[in-house]
């Protein structure tokens, strides 16, 4: 598993997502929230980002890829 966490920008364009759309998918449970690198920074470790885009590719309802963003953000408090 890659630790490399990817700013907004990086995010966006992986996602093909405007800044809008990418936070309300947040908002809806569709999209991992972010996590702090700095003061006022945040990025997403980006085998969340290739793990979302992955089940958006194959097909996954938005039920699924809310059970899926709950296990990711889980797994994050089992990384440390």
């Amino acid at each position: 598993m890659s630790h490399t966490i990817l700013r907004l920008p990086t995010v966006l364009h992986i996602r093909g997502r405007s800044r809008s759309t990418h936070y309300e998918d947040i908002k809806e449970g569709l999209f991992t929230r972010p996590v702090a690198i700095g003061a006022r920074a945040v990025g997403w470790p980006q085998h969340e980002v290739e793990a979302l885009n992955a089940a958006r590719i194959a097909g996954k309802n938005a039920d699924e890829i809310r059970s899926l963003v709950i296990l990711l953000q889980a797994d994050r408090n089992s990384v440390a």
